[in-house]
């Protein structure tokens, strides 16, 4: 199901049954509010990140800083988006390799269309009633701190920066994982096509 502002906008739409707090591999895209380039722009393929867009990235890096049970993937700080692959393990665990994640679970991979890995994106809403240590707390708190940095830098407090929620994709397989990673680097590549671009009408 695609997001309808007019239907998705007060309620979240989750894996029924999932636990985002157990250990696995997520992909996450955050939007800017209203497709805002707020973090920088594409130079001749590479993105050159602004003062906003820095503090995405600091914030984002320090993650898991704060959250013992997360690592982080690749990542890539858009002109008006944020693409992200995180692993959430149980705190005091390994990390499990790809192999060893995937192999456990034996599953087919989602397909991948050659501009988005995401065919289908689940919408999701970060609720008070959310699960510590869960994706959906990561998100909020890295959204947060972002939002208030950003905002005391342009004077402007209570201004969105990001859209209410955020896009997840449970990565169920490790060819799934290599293909995504491939996307989030090459995502300023293909910025001039990209859904998110503001001159292109998106479906997401």
């Amino acid at each position: 199901m695609r997001y309808d502002p007019a239907k998705h906008n007060r309620r979240s739409i989750r894996l029924k049954g999932y636990d985002y707090s157990q250990a696995g591999f997520y992909f996450v895209t955050i939007c800017c509010y209203q497709r805002q380039c707020l973090f920088g722009d594409i130079v001749d393929g590479v993105m050159q990140l602004n003062q906003y867009g820095e503090i995405v990235e600091k914030e984002w890096m320090r993650s898991p800083l704060i959250r013992h049970e997360i690592e982080l993937d690749k990542y890539i700080v858009m002109p008006n988006h944020f693409h992200g692959i995180v692993i959430i393990n149980p705190v005091g665990a390994n990390s499990p390799s790809d192999s060893t994640l995937f192999s456990s679970r034996g599953t087919r991979p989602p397909k991948v269309s050659h501009r988005s890995p995401l065919q289908q994106p689940s919408y999701f809403s970060e609720h008070p009633s959310m699960k510590p240590k869960s994706l959906s707390s990561l998100m909020a708190g890295f959204k947060s701190v972002v939002t208030k940095q950003i905002n005391l830098i342009r004077k402007s407090p209570g201004t969105p920066i990001w859209q209410r929620n955020y896009y997840e994709h449970i990565i169920r397989s490790e060819e799934s994982l290599n293909k995504i990673r491939e996307y989030v680097v090459n995502n300023p590549l293909l910025w001039e096509r990209d859904q998110l671009h503001p001159s292109n009408p998106s479906k997401w």
